[in-house]
C-alpha cells in the first residue's frame, strides 16, 4: 500500500494546529525564540527530507531482505508525516509573529541501503533531539513555546528508538540524551547540505571527522572504553593561530555529564587519536580544542573549539 507522506501530514495538521491557538495567551517573540524556532525548523526540514527518502527509495521487500521487522517502511513513512507536521506547526508560530520560516534545503544524504539509511537516521536524529533539550533552556520566558517543544522532544526520542530496535540495537542506550548548543547542532546538520535558498545567522566551525572506527551496523556490541578513536582537521581552517607543538585536545560531550578531556595522541598533520573515555556511551559529541579541561558545553561553542564537532556512535 503506497502511503501518502503529504495529504496525511496535512490532515493531521489541520487536527494539532489551529486549537491551541484560541486557548492561549499571545506572548511577545523574544529574539531567543525567533532563534530556536527557525533552527527547530532547519532540523525538521532536514529530518522530513531524510525519511521521506527512507521510504521513497526502498521497497518493502529491501526492508525485509535487510532484517527490518513488517511495516517498518510504513512506519518510516509515518515518521516522515510526523516531521511534516512539526515543520507546519513550528512555521505557523513564526508566520503569525510576520517572520518567514527558514525554507528546505538541498540535501546530500550518504546512504545506499535501508541499514545505512536508519544508521544516518539515528545519527540525524540525535542531534535533533539534542538541539530541542538545549534549545528548551532559551525558551523560558516563553511558556507557551517551552510546551510546544516539549511535545515535540518526546516524539523525537520515540522515533529514534523504533529505528534502534528495528536494526537490532537498544531503543535506550543510555539514561540521559545529550543537549546541544545551537551552533553545535547546526554544524552538524549542515554537513548534509548541499545548498540554501536561506541560511541561519549561526557560525560554521572548521570541521572535525572521525575517521576510524566506525560502528556495527546494528551498534552491538557498544564500543568499550580504551578503544581508539581516530579524528582528523585541517589546521588551515582554525579562526586563531595554534603554535604546531602546543598539545591538542578532544573534549568529549555525553549525556548530562561535564565534558571529558583527552589529550590527543598526534599521528600525523591535522590527525590525532584518543582512547575512548571511561563511562561514555550511546551518542557522543567531540570537539577539537587546545583547552586541557575546565569549559562546559557553552564555554566550548562560544570560545573552546578549534574544530568539530564529530559524532562519536558508541552503542
Amino acid at each position: 500500500m503506497r502511503f501518502s507522506v503529504g495529504v496525511q501530514a496535512l490532515g493531521l495538521l489541520g487536527l494539532v494546529s489551529a486549537a491551541p491557538v484560541q486557548k492561549r495567551q499571545i506572548l511577545p517573540l523574544s529574539a531567543n525564540d525567533e532563534s530556536v524556532l527557525q533552527l527547530a525548523v532547519f532540523l525538521e526540514n532536514l529530518e522530513h527530507t531524510l525519511y521521506t527518502g527512507g521510504y521513497e527509495n526502498f521497497t518493502d521487500a529491501e526492508y525485509t531482505a535487510a532484517g527490518f521487522p513488517p511495516g517498518f517502511r510504513e512506519n518510516v513513512a509515518v515518521i516522515a508525516s510526523h516531521e511534516a507536521i512539526h515543520i507546519g506547526a513550528l512555521s505557523g508560530i513564526l508566520e503569525s509573529y510576520g517572520v518567514a520560516p527558514v525554507p528546505n534545503c538541498t540535501y546530500n544524504f550518504p546512504y545506499n541501503s535501508p541499514t545505512t539509511f536508519v544508521d544516518l537516521a539515528n545519527m540525524i536524529t540525535t542531534v535533533g533531539i539534542g538541539a530541542y533539550i538545549g534549545g528548551s533552556t532559551l525558551l523560558v520566558d516563553n511558556p507557551n513555546l517551552l510546551e510546544d517543544a516539549a511535545s515535540i522532544l518526546p516524539m523525537e526520542s520515540r522515533h529514534d528508538a523504533y529505528l534502534r530496535t528495528g536494526i537490532g540495537a537498544s531503543p535506550f542506550p543510555t539514561a540521559f540524551d545529550t543537549p546541544l548548543t545551537a551552533v553545535w547542532a547546526y554544524n552538524l546538520a549542515s554537513m548534509f547540505v548541499v545548498s540554501c535558498p536561506m541560511y541561519l545567522p549561526i557560525i560554521l566551525l572548521p570541521k572535525l571527522n572521525l575517521t576510524s572506527p566506525m560502528p556495527p551496523p546494528n551498534l552491538q556490541p557498544p564500543t568499550p572504553a580504551g578503544t581508539i578513536l581516530d579524528f582528523a582537521w585541517d589546521p588551515s581552517t582554525f579562526f586563531v593561530p595554534v603554535d604546531p607543538s602546543a598539545p591538542l585536545y578532544i573534549a568529549m560531550i555525553n549525556q548530562i555529564s561535564p565534558p571529558i578531556f583527552e589529550q590527543v595522541t598526534i599521528t600525523g598533520t591535522g590527525m590525532g587519536s584518543v582512547p575512548v573515555p571511561a563511562n561514555v556511551s550511546g551518542v557522543a559529541f567531540a570537539v577539537l580544542t587546545t583547552f586541557a579541561g575546565g569549559l562546559n558545553e557553552t564555554e566550548l561553542t562560544n570560545f573552546g573549539t578549534l574544530a568539530g564537532p564529530a559524532e562519536v556512535v558508541l552503542s
